[in-house]
């Protein structure tokens, strides 16, 4: 039996994307990008500064790292509120002593809950990008669009009120997006997301947005609380990284772009700090690295290569 040509029909088959949101493009066939003072590596620290309230919601889904055992969880609740207690100050503390600017991905509840918080990061000079309105503010195809136009307003203004700047770019919850997501971040005035995990550079949706990528793998929740590593093993990879990273800008002629995500219950624990302490001033002290926020780093992509997809 012979199969139906009917089936080999496709009217999206395209190179690269069966969609329209964006081109599929090779990191290796591009521009070259030049990081400022020919730097190689942008070294990007983005903190999940979360708030998780104690009964968790099941729909969309229930996002990473919330409750886990019956009501009332106190031992998830206040292991998370640990982190902005006492980890995220920890944090602060080795950013600060290796001269580093970090974004912090916060959720718009810290702000109203929390506002100290928020101008302890202004006052040390540390973006803020939303990170929505808290982590039961998830999404995902099936929210009605105008509810997700209201969260992202919603986290927008929290933290605007708080800090007086408003944001500039969006990480969504698990990084998890509807079809409307990317339409309603640029009509709500956001420059970036960082949900899109496809590459090790900034690229442009065909709206104008521009994604930041954050790879999850190498976030300290999948390295270290995920697949069980040791802090010492999670620093030791991003040096491996950075080292991979260095000598392929090298032999490319183009910068490249190492994302460090960090969740302050995780590495602002008292056995785990020294390690993040020791990695940061590592790679603070090597001349080929880059540290920057998320905006700077679009906006020195933008330069440097405007016409980039």
């Amino acid at each position: 039996m012979s199969l139906d040509a009917a089936y080999l029909e496709y009217p999206h088959r395209r190179r690269g994307y069966d969609h329209d949101l964006y081109p599929w493009s090779n990191l290796h066939e591009r521009p070259p990008v030049a990081w400022p003072d020919g730097k190689s590596v942008a070294v990007w620290v983005c903190i999940d500064l979360e708030w998780f309230p104690i009964t968790p919601e099941d729909k969309p889904f229930r996002a990473p790292g919330h409750m886990q055992t019956p009501y009332p969880d106190y031992r998830h609740y206040t292991s998370r509120e640990y982190g902005t207690r006492v980890g995220f100050y920890r944090l602060l503390a080795s950013l600060a002593k290796a001269g580093v600017k970090a974004s912090v991905a916060t959720n718009g509840a810290i702000a109203d809950r929390y506002p100290q918080i928020i101008a302890d990061i202004v006052a040390a000079g540390h973006e803020i990008i939303a990170h929505s309105t808290d982590m039961n503010g998830t999404v995902a195809t099936g929210l009605d669009e105008a509810d997700e136009r209201a969260l992202i307003q919603s986290s927008l203004d929290s933290l605007e009120r708080a800090s007086g700047t408003r944001p500039r770019g969006w990480l969504s919850i698990a990084r998890s997006q509807s079809w409307n997501t990317p339409r309603l971040l640029k009509e709500a005035g956001l420059d970036y997301c960082c949900d899109w995990v496809n590459d090790e550079l900034p690229w442009r949706f065909n709206s104008g947005l521009i994604n930041l990528p954050l790879n999850h793998e190498l976030s300290d929740r999948q390295i270290i609380t995920v697949q069980q590593h040791s802090a010492e093993s999670y620093a030791q990879q991003m040096t491996d990284a950075f080292d991979w990273l260095e000598r392929e800008a090298k032999e490319s002629g183009s910068g490249r772009m190492l994302p460090l995500n960090i969740t302050p219950y995780i590495l602002g624990l008292p056995y785990r700090i020294d390690a993040f302490d020791r990695l940061i001033a590592d790679l603070a002290a090597r001349h080929e690295s880059w540290f920057a926020t998320g905006s700077q780093i679009v906006d020195a992509w933008q330069e440097a290569s405007p016409s980039s997809g």
